[in-house]
């Protein structure tokens, strides 16, 4: 019988030797990101229109975690505490979990253009998040897109199912038409119904937006991500195998359509809470992993944590300058992720086309 060996395990023209080194490099690389990741958190909580210094801000973060009273006016310590913490702790578990999903995606897919909008999730987000808002009960909103996406998967999943069996092709093609369908129910929606400050809401929140971010929001995101990212990461022995084909990673002990549904879900489930909180912003699941492939390979043991900590860093930064760059009006966030996205996409598209031609492929 043929011998399949996975991505993950020593290959007999790979050294140990090798291996040894790009595990190294791959754990260095991870503290490094992780200490990037923390001074880029508290970076961002200083840098802001209201001129607040380094030691007022680790004065209200040591206060409000030690139970006393930040030496500061209360306007100051509302700023740090009730606006900036909240916001970039949202924003790096949102980066975080979409690079994630972006990597498992295409994973699963075998589809290096796929993302964690995909399955639709996106489209029914926003169809869900527009009604609430030209109903004018915003404060649903949260709940209404983490509803919408959820239905966006009953729709992609079940349509997949009808088509056969839950192949990697046929939840592509269902994903796409679901997307399509519920772009369009969102359009009808704003046309038929949308009048006066609802375009500028709804079209913030379409944008994607982190302004409104409080504590509600973190909690959201991170129990979405620690729920979601443990099964995640666990499964990167079996996406490995996934990626040699259907047949090769039965051969291999994989339960493969058991296995594709669980991530599928997984991905699905944590895409639709941060979408929740932060509406659409794209790019971040697309070229992250590309980004972190260039330097850790193709092993999802190293891509999945390391395309978690980029995506972080990423979002965080990307949120920063949404916020000071034409200060005191402020971008929505999914503007400048696009903007900084285009370039780095479309030079990673010519770096990988230049090594496949070097190849002979």
């Amino acid at each position: 019988m043929k011998r399949v060996v996975l991505t993950s395990q020593l290959s007999p023209d790979e050294p140990r030797a090798s291996h040894d080194r790009r595990s190294s490099r791959s754990v260095i690389a991870a503290c490094v990101l992780a200490v990037t990741a923390l001074v880029s958190l508290f970076a961002a909580i200083v840098t802001g229109p209201a001129d607040i210094s380094p030691m007022e801000v680790m004065g209200s973060l040591w206060g409000h975690l030690t139970g006393g009273i930040p030496a500061m006016s209360p306007l100051r310590d509302a700023i740090i505490w009730e606006g900036r913490v909240p916001r970039v702790l949202t924003a790096a578990a949102v980066g975080g979990g979409l690079a994630l999903c972006g990597a498992v995606m295409q994973a699963l897919t075998r589809n290096p253009l796929a993302d964690p909008y995909l399955l639709g999730l996106s489209s029914g987000a926003s169809l869900g998040a527009v009604i609430v808002i030209v109903l004018g009960v915003s404060v649903a909103l949260p709940v209404a897109a983490f509803m919408g996406a959820l239905l966006a998967l009953l729709f992609t999943m079940t349509l997949a199912k009808g088509a056969g069996a839950l192949s990697q092709a046929s939840v592509v093609l269902a994903g796409l038409a679901v997307s399509s369908a519920f772009a369009a129910l969102t359009s009808l929606v704003i046309f038929w119904s949308a009048t006066g400050d609802s375009y500028r809401e709804i079209l913030s929140w379409l944008l994607g937006s982190l302004g409104g971010a409080d504590w509600s929001d973190v909690a959201v995101a991170m129990v979405a991500v620690v729920v979601c990212a443990v099964p995640l990461l666990g499964g990167s022995r079996s996406l490995d195998g996934l990626l040699l084909g259907d047949t090769a990673a039965e051969a291999l002990g994989i339960a493969v359509v058991r296995t594709r549904s669980m991530l599928f879900a997984c991905v699905a489930l944590l895409t639709g809470a941060l979408v929740a909180v932060s509406g659409s912003i794209g790019f971040i699941g697309l070229i992250v992993p590309h980004a972190v492939r260039l330097v850790a390979g193709g092993t999802h043991r190293a891509l999945l944590p390391l395309s978690f900590l980029v995506g972080s860093i990423f979002l965080v930064w990307a949120d920063t300058l949404a916020r000071v760059m034409f200060e005191p009006r402020e971008l929505p966030v999914g503007i400048v992720t696009s903007l900084i996205g285009g370039p780095i996409f479309a030079v990673l598209l010519l770096r990988m086309s230049r090594g496949r031609r070097a190849s002979g492929f």
